[in-house]
């Protein structure tokens, strides 16, 4: 049950009830796509930097180690030790992301794995059933993910049939919930609003899915191609179109900026691999400004990697060390880097949750971006 609290503008503070726990909103959900966040970060390493959602990805747990022997093995969260909430993206962004290897048709599309090359098939049936078997706390529905630009006809098409596999999603996960193999047969299922960068088409799509009344909604399909800009035009435009009183999720988004401007426009979910992805990499967020910790200038320098951060690897290391680890190819320098880009987004939500609370949205949202932008 998801309990709107407070609201500054069309920015929402909520509380999402769930079978694993209660998640306070806005929120930044980790990415562990193969149950795993990567940079050699642990569930307890993630309890302890506040995240409150793990998310994993349904196709690539198919693929390894598979959804059955997971299932087997009591579901995802008892497989990775983890006791809250998990959500579980579809499968269906992998039909952008390896178009090279599939094919759409109405029933679904067909696969080949990008680790084996063997054949696959996911339709929204298939894409309830694996997730079921993983008895995640929320499930999206399959949908198609479209490249921005894409043309307006294929859009519309795809957007058309991205609704029809949300009927049919929403079939399908009602008669798993009353199986008795099932292991959470209280799963909730997300929508998801398509149709590009044509405002007319995402508004329609938004107003077909909202009638099937879900646990949540989430806008995808952003985040692909067009320009920061196109995305917050598109989200001024299709958040007033879907329901204010259940959860909103942008899928894929994005920088702290990106964040702060999505909160703004009425987002309470987040999901980017840019925390991790980044600190694999060296590249470190900060109150001002991002850093790039391979860079010559942090040799010798003593400090964290920012004065006044309560992440476990600010209050022990120096910019030095973790500089020298990088360097020298060390794991631990990408584990703690990861750990902390992942305490500065878990941090910034935090922060965002007691602005709304404190009614002090704007100035906030002001100094934060001023702040990350290194101004």
């Amino acid at each position: 049950m998801y309990t709107l609290i407070k609201t500054a503008g069309r920015a929402k503070r909520g509380r999402l009830t769930t079978v694993h726990g209660v998640i306070e909103t806005p929120v930044f959900m980790n990415v562990g796509t193969a149950a795993a966040i990567k940079g050699a970060v642990s569930t307890e390493d993630l309890e302890q930097i506040g995240c409150q959602v793990e998310l994993s990805n349904t196709y690539h747990l198919h693929v390894r180690p598979g959804d059955q022997l997971i299932h087997d093995l009591g579901g995802i969260r008892k497989f990775m030790n983890w006791d809250r909430p998990v959500l579980t993206d579809s499968g269906g962004f992998q039909v952008f992301s390896l178009a090279s290897l599939r094919k759409i048709t109405e029933e679904g599309v067909n696969f080949n794995s990008h680790v084996d090359g063997r054949k696959i098939f996911m339709g929204p049936e298939e894409s309830m059933q694996i997730q079921s078997n993983l008895a995640s706390t929320i499930a999206m529905a399959f949908d198609e993910c479209c490249a921005n630009p894409s043309p307006r006809d294929y859009v519309q098409r795809s957007a058309d049939r991205t609704v029809r596999w949300l009927v049919r999603c929403k079939a399908e996960l009602e008669r798993l919930s009353h199986l008795e193999t099932t292991i959470n047969p209280h799963q909730l299922l997300f929508g998801i609003n398509q149709g590009g960068t044509y405002a007319d088409i995402r508004i329609a799509n938004a107003q077909q899915i909202s009638e099937l009344d879900l646990p949540g909604y989430a806008v995808g399909g952003l985040a692909v191609g067009e320009s920061h800009e196109e995305m917050y035009r598109i989200l001024d435009e299709v958040v007033p179109f879907l329901p204010q009183n259940k959860p909103t999720y942008l899928m894929g988004v994005g920088t702290p900026a990106n964040i702060l401007e999505g909160v703004d426009r009425g987002i309470d979910f987040f999901d980017c691999v840019y925390p991790s992805r980044n600190g694999r990499h060296g590249h470190v967020y900060t109150n001002h400004g991002k850093l790039n910790l391979f860079n010559e200038k942090f040799r010798d320098d003593s400090r964290p990697i920012e004065e006044g951060c309560g992440c476990p690897v600010c209050r022990r290391y120096s910019r030095a060390y973790i500089r020298h680890l990088l360097k020298a190819g060390e794991m631990l320098g990408m584990r703690l880097c990861v750990l902390h880009n992942l305490y500065f987004y878990n941090k910034m939500m935090s922060e965002i949750r007691d602005a709304l609370d404190q009614d002090r949205w704007p100035e906030y949202k002001k100094a934060k971006l001023a702040a990350v932008n290194g101004q």
